[in-house]
């Protein structure tokens, strides 16, 4: 990307800065490198600080309905504590470690429709300006792409992605939102199910599968969604597409269970009567029908791209992939809304 001016606080004339990431996806929990280039100004100044934010593009549910906005999830100071002179040119590397829980934004190359930046902030004589968004490329661990992968060979399709901001109840979540992927169901369970919807809770020692199960009118007692989940460790060797297909049964069997709220699987039971506890504007909460259309930004038209065979077919839809791009030109209004 060219060197992006820096006007704002820093005035006309301050110095530019231009960060490169490493071309190559980076894994939930990797390490993120890459250069931050600066461009001296018409005068010296005193670099106080480099810092790079991590930025999402996150949805929220609230008592006014939904709003969608950038949220930073992490910030690492890379740089800093030196005179750049005027129109000299000084480079900063670093390496960085990006947190277990980022989202992916891609399977298998081809993009999920999350907006995942990372945007560089210069300190500059106690004032602060920051820089475009550079997209960050996240790829699936491979336990995630296992499961995912059998998903696909049960005939799921991938409908969407999207990040929603909120906690899981009774999880060790640790950012402020959660991904959901939202799978179209196979045809042994379309009677039953609407769609499932997939997160992954990655830590350092593996990870947590949060499903969610859309029920169709009329199944089990209208008004609630089925939740349960499972514990996995980052080098388990399994028959994922039996232990996949063992997990959407739990989905639909024990209507009891569904019936009372109870959520069930490894690990303790859910808050929220078994349901996602969103802690959005309006508290926690979950809205049954809150995805009666997909987020913008994140949306990917059904049947646009699937999950077949083990793994994404279809291209994803254009003007998604435009929209995402469109993400990272210019400025960035909208910063801070949850």
């Amino acid at each position: 990307m060219v060197f992006k001016r820096l006007l704002g606080s820093l005035g006309v004339g301050a110095p530019t800065v231009d960060t490169v990431l490493q071309p190559e996806p980076v894994l939930p929990g990797g390490t993120l490198a890459g250069q931050v280039h600066l461009k001296g100004g018409q005068a010296d100044f005193d670099i106080e600080h480099i810092t790079l934010e991590l930025v999402a593009r996150v949805e929220a549910e609230h008592e006014d309905g939904e709003s969608d906005g950038f949220v930073v999830f992490d910030r690492f100071t890379v740089g800093g504590g030196f005179r750049l002179g005027a129109e000299a040119s000084h480079s900063v590397s670093f390496q960085v470690t990006l947190p277990w829980e980022t989202p992916i934004t891609e399977l298998y190359g081809q993009p999920l429709g999350i907006v995942l930046g990372v945007r560089t902030e210069l300190a500059v004589a106690g004032a602060k300006d920051k820089g475009d968004l550079d997209p960050l490329t996240v790829t699936a661990l491979p336990v995630q792409e296992a499961v995912l992968e059998a998903f696909g060979q049960l005939g799921f399709g991938f409908r969407s992605a999207d990040l929603e901001y909120g906690h899981i109840g009774g999880t060790g979540q640790q950012l402020p939102f959660y991904q959901e992927i939202e799978l179209a169901p196979a045809p042994q369970y379309a009677h039953q199910l609407n769609e499932v919807e997939v997160t992954f809770l990655t830590g350092p020692g593996g990870l947590e599968v949060v499903l969610e199960a859309d029920k169709r009118g009329g199944f089990l007692s209208s008004g609630q969604d089925a939740v349960t989940r499972f514990a996995l460790g980052h080098h388990d060797v399994r028959d994922w597409s039996a232990e996949v297909d063992g997990w959407v049964r739990r989905l639909v069997e024990h209507r009891a269970a569904y019936g009372a709220g109870a959520a069930y699987g490894h690990g303790a039971p859910f808050t929220d009567h078994g349901h996602h506890g969103h802690h959005g504007h309006g508290g926690d909460h979950h809205d049954d029908h809150h995805r009666s259309g997909p987020g913008a930004g994140t949306a990917i038209a059904a049947g646009a791209a699937g999950l077949a065979v083990g793994v994404v077919g279809g291209m994803v839809a254009a003007e998604v992939v435009d929209e995402v791009g469109d993400f990272f030109e210019g400025d960035d209004e909208g910063e801070g809304e949850d």
